[in-house]
């Protein structure tokens, strides 16, 4: 499992832990996110994310 790290505001999606508020189940991977995922704290869209560290 990964992290993936929003390159404009730094908010993490970790996929083993998924994100409760946003009602994905943990384990999901982040190809699995919609293709209309944005980033909950900024709003921009999933090319906007990198692997984190």
């Amino acid at each position: 499992m990964a992290r993936y790290g929003c390159m404009i505001c730094g908010w993490i999606y970790d996929e083993e832990a998924g994100d409760e508020e946003l009602g994905i189940a943990p384990g999901t991977t982040f190809e699995e996110l919609p293709e209309d995922f944005v980033c909950p704290l900024c709003g921009v869209d999933k090319e906007q994310f990198d692997l984190a560290e």
